[in-house]
């Protein structure tokens, strides 16, 4: 029992309930800070790490927490854990936290992560709490890593450029270059952002279309291959 309600989390948390391309929250930073594979895999650690730590929290206190003036509290906790997570990236990814400028303190007024507070923490034990805060941080940030290679690719011909920003020399390296490929300026700048989540959301729909077209073909099929007898009765 408590194998498929961990598993439920976690297909809910990255792709039947996810946070971007389903609920739709979150979208001011995902497509401000989507234009490479860096600045997208180091907002979206920064928030899982802030939804994990927060719902924990959440789930922790819920029975110490007054009713009345629980969203307050609430938006204070996750304010104290993305002000950690704000000093950390200060400390150790400075050019990354400068990239990235403002929105990482703008993880506090992320709907996400008062509605899992709200909607799940406050009513769940902490480890249930936890790892749906995980989950749906991974699936908010595998949206912001396709969507950043999207544009990095086809906007400047890239891929895993200036990594190093996040994980030191060691990634200096892993740049992937496309040879004589003339840059692409639209995909650089905002708007194209909206174009290529677009797409995403498109894919996800066309993919969860075929997987219900297929469960009613082989429902469907099992159905057919039921054979009646002479007495009328369905073997």
């Amino acid at each position: 029992m408590a194998e498929n309600f961990y598993q439920k989390i976690a297909i809910d948390g990255l792709w039947r309930n996810n946070t971007a391309t389903v609920q739709l929250l979150g979208l001011c930073p995902l497509l401000a800070c989507s234009g490479s594979v860096v600045n997208g895999l180091g907002l979206g650690l920064a928030t899982t790490l802030a939804l994990t730590t927060s719902n924990a929290a959440v789930s922790l206190l819920r029975h110490h927490i007054p009713d009345t003036i629980r969203i307050p509290i609430f938006v204070m906790i996750i304010a104290a854990f993305v002000s950690c997570i704000e000093l950390f990236m200060h400390a150790f990814t400075y050019q990354l936290y400068q990239i990235l400028g403002i929105f990482i303190p703008l993880i506090v007024t992320n709907c996400a992560l008062l509605g899992r507070a709200e909607a799940f923490a406050s009513k769940n034990n902490t480890a249930a709490a936890a790892f749906d805060g995980l989950m749906i941080g991974v699936g908010f940030t595998l949206v912001l890593v396709l969507l950043g290679a999207m544009r990095e690719l086809l906007g400047n011909g890239t891929l895993f450029a200036n990594m190093h920003l996040l994980f030191g020399d060691i990634a200096k390296d892993w740049t992937l270059t496309i040879p004589h490929y003339k840059k692409f300026l639209f995909f650089i700048l905002p708007p194209s952002a909206f174009l290529c989540l677009g797409l995403i959301i498109a894919g996800k729909n066309i993919i969860d279309e075929r997987l219900k077209n297929r469960r009613k073909q082989t429902i469907e099929s099992m159905l057919g291959s039921k054979r009646v007898r002479t007495t009328g009765n369905i073997s």
